[in-house]
Formats: structure tokens, C-alpha cells, sequence
């Protein structure tokens, strides 16, 4: 029961937020590692109370007469929660593994679900968050506030405000759409208009089924002792750069080394914190509030790895700034929000099996030349078995969270990144966080784009230029 004080309320999905409507893949993952036994009651009573404080987890999504999608507070569900007995140090990859693939209730339920996999003395508390209510550091600030409410049961729950989501009106200031760019997502809008299909809950769960019995994603865990993180953190002082940017630049070299020089390779995304950039600022609100900065870098093996750290740093730091930072979602902000949920239905609806009740739907749409089909091929992601991006990183940084609440102690965080695209079209995903004084890394990458074989020599190289001095 959510308290009095707590209004109801209702709004429209943004556009940005459509981007990840009905998205199979776009599934973000934050991990609390927890020393400590975590009772049942415990966990519902933490649930309930993160409940109160964060708007977004008070919402499903409803369709008006127009097949618009809004958050309404009324008529939600509960949040799932399992309990799984902890078998082993990685039980919880494979479950994570499974729970990945199991569609949202959006229309019943938030967008999320919690799992604890459990054992008296250590247990990991998995947030499994869908994009279009979340981004990384929603789900990093979350498991604070569960770690708070688990360690002192009795506390009240602070609520916050309603974050104001991306859109037009809470952009920065300089922050623009040209007039070129305006005419042709004018033009483009215009022609979505006089053909445009809806898509319905029965067409998302059969296009999640559908992409999951298709792609292969699989993800290592790297976990760098208290020693480790510092010795690296010292060391990326030392040589003028940072965590982030030695991060990208070991698994640029490791990729080169093992795979070779590929053109693709060296396109890299870095995903960027937006929140306090906007005129409203977002705090430590869920909703989605990332961008992305784009750039090529090509890993010179002529040169240390040191140097191609900070080669890499001062190419990439001056791209930081507003006008990158939301190119994209500028551009989003502008069309029609249809079009953005449209586009993994063009995409993937191929994969949709005849015997599928959607399937005469999807596949017609996968294969009618539109506005949609338009964009992605001007765009060149219009192949799931071409490599748009080589690497893309997200790092939440350190989180300067306490370690300590009542009798349990938050050991680390992990970070698993959700991504706007198929993840067969990127050769590999990076997620880093630091917590606890220690650094978590989360490598992810399609088994049939890169192999498992290859992915473990690119993984080892990338942490020996990390970790060795002498390199």
C-alpha cells in the first residue's frame, strides 16, 4: 500500500523513452553483492519502501485512444520479487542470464524486477530494470537506497520528486535543432503519418521470444580487489588519464591484437551522464537521463599502451559538451515518437517464426520500404549481421556509497549495461562501476558475432595492459 501522501498521476511516454519501447534487448542490470544474511521480510519491506521514494516504480504504461503509451499510477501491480538459493560465486550470471529474456508486463507492472540470490553469509541482490524507466546510475542509486532500508527496516522512506523527463522543454538552453535538420524530420514525420502501424503487447512478446531463440548473448565478470582498483586508479594518474579512458583503450588494443584491424572496430560509443546538464536536473531520480559521444580511434601498436591512454583521453575528453552529449535525443525529442518504437519492429520483425500468432504482421512490416526502412539504411543499421559500433562503454564511476548498514555490508556493485541496438551489431559492450573500493567490470558480446574463444583472448589482453606495470 503506498502511503497517502503519495499523489496518483499520469503522463506521456517521452519520445526518448520510446526509443526503447518493446525493446527485447534493452534490459539494465545493477548487482549488489551483500555480506550478510538478507531475510525475505527484509527484502519486501526494502522493496516497498524504494516503492515510495522513486515515481517510476509506482507506474505501468497504458495506451490511449490514439495507441499514445502513458505512465498511470492506478491499477499497479507488484513488483516481482524471487528468492534463489545461492549455489556458487556465479550462480547468479546464469540467472541473470535467464530472467534477461522474459518479457515486461509493462501494461500491469513496472518495468523491473528484483531477485536475490541468497546464502546466509553472501548473497547478490539482482535489479533487472528495463531502459524506459531507468538508466545505470537509477539502478546504482537504487540499490543504495535498498541497502539503506535493508540495513534499518524501521526507517521511513524520503520521497523524492517526480523527475521531469527529456524532452523539448527541459533540453539545456543551447541545445538546438537546425533549420536543415528540422525540415527533413518534418518531411520524415510527414510520411510516417500517412502510413504508420501499431504495435501492441502481443507484438512485443512475440518479438522478445523471437530475438531470444536468435541471439547469443553472453557476458564475462571481472572483479578487481581493493589493491587492484587503487594501483590502477594511481597508475591512471600518474600517466594523465583516466579509469575510463584506459579502460576503452586496453579493450580497443586487446581487440586489435586478437582480431585484427577492422574499420568497424574502431568506432566507439562512451555513454555520458546527462542529469545535471538539464534545466531541470534529474538528482538521483529514475528515468532514462544518458547520452552518448561518438568518435573513431585507431589503437596505435606502434606505441605503448600508456600513450595510446592518453592519446585516446585527449581526443575524447573535449567531446564532453552539450551539443554531443544530446545530438541524438535532440533529433528524438523532434520525431514522431512512433517512428523510434517502430524501429525494432523493422529490424527484428524478420526474425518472428511463422507458427508465432504476430507473425504475418511483423514479418510484412520488417519487409515494407517506409520512413523507417528509410532511416535505417540511410543510418547503415539496417543488417543485424553488420558491426555498427566496435566498443561501447559505460562507466557509473565511483559511487561514494557507505559499506556499511546495520549488520549487512554492500561488498561491490556490478554493472551490466541495456543498449539501444541488437547487440549483434557491437562488438563488444563494456560496464564498469567502483564501489566499495573496488572496480567491477561487465564484458558482453553476441556468441555469433564474436566467439566465446575469442572474446576470453580479448578479455585477458585487455586486463593484462590494465594490470601489468611494465606495459
Amino acid at each position: 500500500m503506498m502511503p497517502e501522501k503519495i499523489s496518483k498521476n499520469e503522463r506521456k511516454v517521452t519520445a526518448m523513452e520510446r526509443l526503447f519501447s518493446f525493446s527485447p534487448f534493452s534490459t539494465v542490470t545493477v548487482v549488489a553483492r551483500i555480506k550478510g544474511d538478507v531475510t525475505v521480510d527484509m527484502l519486501m519491506n526494502a522493496v516497498q519502501r524504494v516503492q515510495q521514494r522513486h515515481a517510476n516504480l509506482r507506474m505501468r504504461i497504458k495506451w490511449d485512444d490514439e495507441n499514445n503509451p502513458w505512465f498511470t499510477s492506478e491499477d499497479v501491480k507488484e513488483i516481482p520479487v524471487e528468492i534463489i538459493s545461492r549455489e556458487s560465486e556465479d550462480h547468479w550470471i546464469k540467472i541473470h542470464h535467464e530472467a534477461n529474456q522474459i518479457p515486461f508486463r509493462f501494461d500491469e507492472r513496472p518495468a523491473i524486477r528484483f531477485t536475490l540470490v541468497h546464502s546466509p553469509e553472501i548473497s547478490e541482490l539482482i535489479i533487472l530494470c528495463h531502459h524506459i524507466i531507468c538508466d545505470g546510475l537509477s539502478l546504482a542509486y537504487l540499490a543504495r537506497d535498498l541497502m539503506t532500508h535493508l540495513g534499518d527496516p524501521t526507517k521511513e522512506a524520503e520521497i523524492l520528486p517526480d523527475p521531469v523527463p527529456i524532452d523539448r522543454d527541459n533540453l539545456p538552453k543551447d541545445v538546438s535543432v537546425n533549420p536543415v535538420v528540422k525540415f527533413f524530420v518534418n518531411r520524415i514525420n510527414k510520411g510516417w503519418r500517412k502510413d504508420k502501424v501499431h504495435f501492441d503487447m502481443e507484438d512485443y512478446r512475440n518479438l522478445n521470444e523471437a530475438y531470444w531463440m536468435n541471439a547469443l548473448h553472453r557476458m564475462f565478470s571481472i572483479e578487481l580487489s581493493e589493491p587492484l582498483t587503487a594501483a590502477l586508479v594511481s597508475r591512471c594518474r600518474e600517466e594523465n588519464t583516466t579509469v575510463n579512458s584506459a579502460l576503452t583503450a586496453a579493450f580497443l588494443g586487446a581487440q586489435l591484437a586478437i582480431q585484427g584491424k577492422r574499420k568497424e572496430l574502431s568506432s566507439i560509443g562512451i555513454a555520458g551522464n546527462l542529469r545535471d546538464r538539464l534545466q531541470r536536473p534529474a538528482g538521483e531520480g529514475m528515468g532514462f537521463f544518458a547520452g552518448v559521444v561518438t568518435l573513431d580511434y585507431s589503437y596505435d601498436e606502434k606505441k605503448g599502451f600508456w600513450d595510446n591512454a592518453r592519446r585516446f583521453n585527449q581526443k575524447v575528453q573535449p567531446l564532453y559538451t552539450n551539443k554531443n552529449l544530446f545530438k541524438e535525443g535532440l533529433v528524438w525529442c523532434y520525431l514522431e515518437p512512433a517512428i523510434l518504437e517502430a524501429i525494432n519492429f523493422k529490424r527484428l520483425g524478420g526474425l518472428v517464426p511463422t507458427r508465432f500468432s504476430r507473425h504475418e504482421k511483423l514479418s510484412a512490416y520488417s519487409q515494407r520500404d517506409d520512413v523507417v526502412s528509410s532511416i535505417l539504411k540511410r543510418e547503415k543499421i539496417d543488417s543485424l549481421d553488420r558491426i555498427v559500433m566496435g566498443t561501447a562503454v559505460t562507466n557509473l564511476t565511483r559511487m561514494d556509497f557507505p559499506r556499511e548498514y546495520g549488520d549487512l555490508e554492500l561488498d561491490r556493485l556490478i554493472f551490466h549495461p541495456g543498449g539501444a541496438f541488437p547487440l549483434s551489431t557491437v562488438n563488444l559492450v563494456l560496464g564498469a562501476v567502483t564501489c566499495s573500493g573496488k572496480l567491477s567490470l561487465v564484458v558482453e558480446y553476441e556468441e555469433g558475432t564474436v566467439s566465446t574463444n575469442t572474446m576470453t583472448q580479448i578479455k585477458d589482453k585487455a586486463m593484462g595492459f590494465l594490470l601489468n606495470t611494465h606495459l
